[in-house]
């Protein structure tokens, strides 16, 4: 991750007044004396990028300002001359031809490494405003130096450095401090106020650092010169001007000073290695070149960051794959699969195994994939499986079988069924039928998206306007609900109403779950009806129109030519096949929908709708046979 300086403010300034008169005669920081305007006076300010040089004759103290001879812990002030120009903030840098080149080949975005650390944000990392200033750090010309003395001579006022690196100290004269290290800075200004005064403390900080100017220049995104803060490094600026563009390296980006090349810096040290040793401090007037890119390689599947990368001369496959954090816990880290440009016309691509790795060197344009074998689906038959047996059982738990075990096996482990236990009404859940729903359950809301979206296109035109849009909301919400649905993964098990033991010979599949309830001698009737509600069965049989009249009957709005009934074993009956006229079962649930309007577009929706609400009723229905 790029490091930057923090820009958290650490002290609070207080200006605090003090009387002139209390200040000793011929004090080195009297207002009075020659040079109080805090350079010297045979002297020219250079224009440094500071703007406040000018030191306030009255005497005052700040409040943070650190004693001592290490002044690492002083602080630095924002000012106009530190802050970013205005200018717009470049848009991130296009795809160029080769992430197009990988799109197309994989059939997916493969962004570029280090894209997403070209936040428009970036463009902050040279505006300190108030942060800690390294002991090493060197003064400059231009560097704002704040001397606070107490003892024999007291005072407060801040100095600019002028173009010759000096301070002028009244009553001291000039003190160099061009090249003088932030940590020895109070020392060196005590020794020179030490030649004329005695019994004195002094403290020193640096208030406020000189500005430079730097060229960003090359394959950047936003090249152009920029005004920094002398903390500022090599990164700040890039970043400054939104790191390299889609044709510019992360790999060599160099630095020149006075036309000698001073560095040339590889970002990739920095976010993978965590390698800042080269990220140079910036003086003013460089010069930043950013490369064009080198040879671009994509690396993708079972790796810790697919991307596309840059290689550099002489790198192999495995340097690259080092580089996007190695195979990751699900990968087949024995071998690679290489697509290289010289093979498209040929083989197309190559098996590198495990010593063809470090060997194998990498070419622009190259794709290598790392399979995985984490993710593979293997034979059922040679799995192991955790099968999870409740309900009416003597003994339910989770029992552990070989592969190809029976249901009725695990039956008999589990000691056999109660006298209670009602078969028909089994819920056996599998995970790979609930994969299934899903991709189903998907399609069909999909489906119900477009219908929703086309609806205006063929709406009744007699129908008012409000009413339409009324009735879309109505849909969307609806749709929105369905979407938080999820299929319960219910595998209906064919078995007579009668029926008084499962299908033996049912293969089992890991993580399966049965639950066998226990027989209660309820219905229910929902929907449409005037009273629904659940009913207890009498010992005679009895048909669903009859328990459709026991709920107070259809109401105007009931749609009775598609009442349904979802049995306990999950199977579900419509009205085309009697349901109706059908006897009903314990555990049952009778459903009278809604009627929808006439339109070809509610009708579909009502069929839609319908079916994914059987899909819930798988559920339901064990809920009602357990009340």
């Amino acid at each position: 991750m790029l490091v930057s300086f923090a820009l958290v403010e650490t002290a609070v300034a207080q200006a605090i007044v003090i009387d002139p008169r209390s200040i000793p005669n011929g004090s080195p920081l009297s207002g009075s004396s020659r040079g109080s305007s805090g350079s010297s006076a045979d002297s020219d300010e250079e224009d440094t990028g500071s703007t406040d040089t000018a030191v306030s004759p009255t005497p005052t103290f700040k409040a943070g300002s650190i004693s001592g001879g290490n002044q690492s812990g002083a602080f630095i002030e924002n000012s106009q001359a530190q802050r970013q120009q205005n200018r717009p903030v470049a848009p991130p840098a296009a795809p160029n031809e080769f992430e197009r080149y990988v799109r197309s080949a994989v059939g997916r975005d493969v962004k570029r490494f280090g894209a997403d650390l070209l936040a428009p944000a970036s463009a902050d990392f040279t505006t300190p405003a108030t942060t800690t200033i390294p002991g090493d750090y060197p003064i400059e010309v231009g560097d704002m130096i704040s001397v606070n003395t107490t003892g024999s001579v007291e005072g407060s006022a801040d100095f600019t450095v002028d173009r010759n690196g000096e301070i002028f100290l009244p009553q001291v004269g000039k003190v160099r401090l061009i090249g003088v290290r932030n940590r020895d800075l109070r020392d060196r200004i005590a020794a020179a106020i030490g030649t004329k005064f005695r019994d004195f403390d002094v403290t020193v900080s640096i208030k406020r650092l000189h500005g430079l100017r730097v060229y960003v220049t090359g394959f950047a995104n936003q090249p152009g010169a920029y005004n920094v803060s002398s903390l500022s490094t090599l990164v700040n600026a890039v970043l400054a001007a939104g790191g390299p563009s889609s044709g510019g390296s992360f790999r060599s980006i160099k630095l020149y000073r006075n036309g000698r090349e001073v560095t040339d810096f590889d970002l990739y040290d920095l976010v993978r290695g965590g390698d800042r040793s080269r990220d140079t401090i910036l003086q003013n007037e460089d010069v930043i070149f950013v490369s064009p890119v080198g040879q671009q390689i994509a690396v993708v599947g079972s790796v810790n960051d697919e991307a596309i990368y840059e290689a550099k001369p002489g790198e192999t496959v495995a340097d690259v794959l080092r580089i996007a954090g190695g195979p990751n816990t699900l990968a087949d880290s024995s071998r690679a699969i290489l697509y290289s440009l010289d093979d498209k016309g040929t083989v197309g691509s190559r098996q590198l195994a495990l010593g063809e790795i470090s060997n194998r060197g990498v070419t622009g344009g190259d794709i290598i994939q790392v399979l995985s074998q984490g993710s593979l689906a293997y034979p059922l038959e040679r799995q192991s499986v955790v099968v999870r047996l409740e309900g009416e059982v003597n003994r339910p738990g989770n029992y552990f079988v070989a592969p190809n075990t029976p249901l009725s096996q695990v039956i008999e482990q589990a000691g056999g069924l109660t006298s209670r236990a009602y078969v028909y009404g089994s819920k056996l859940t599998r995970v790979t039928v609930r994969e299934q729903q899903r991709q189903g359950y998907a399609d069909a809301l999909g489906q119900l998206e477009t219908m929703l979206a086309s609806a205006p296109l063929s709406a009744d035109q007699s129908i008012a306007a409000g009413e339409r849009e009324a009735q879309l909301r109505a849909a969307n919400a609806l749709l929105e609900r369905l979407r938080k649905t999820e299929p319960d993964g219910r595998l209906v098990l064919d078995l007579p109403y009668t029926a008084t033991t499962l299908p033996g010979d049912l293969l089992l599949e890991n993580n399966d779950s049965i639950v066998i309830p226990p027989r209660i001698d309820t219905v229910g009737v929902f929907g449409a009806v005037y009273r629904p509600a659940s009913f207890l069965l009498p010992n005679r049989p009895i048909k669903v129109s009859e328990y459709i009249e026991r709920a107070g009957g259809s109401t105007r709005f009931a749609d009775k030519r598609n009442i349904f009934i979802v049995r306990a074993n999950g199977d579900v009956v419509t009205r085309r096949k009697g349901a109706v006229s059908a006897v009903v079962h314990p555990g049952d649930v009778v459903f009278v929908p809604v009627k929808a309007q006439s339109s070809s577009f509610w009708a579909k929706l009502r069929d839609i709708t319908q079916v994914v609400f059987q899909l819930g009723l798988g559920a339901a229905t064990v809920a009602a046979i357990n009340r």
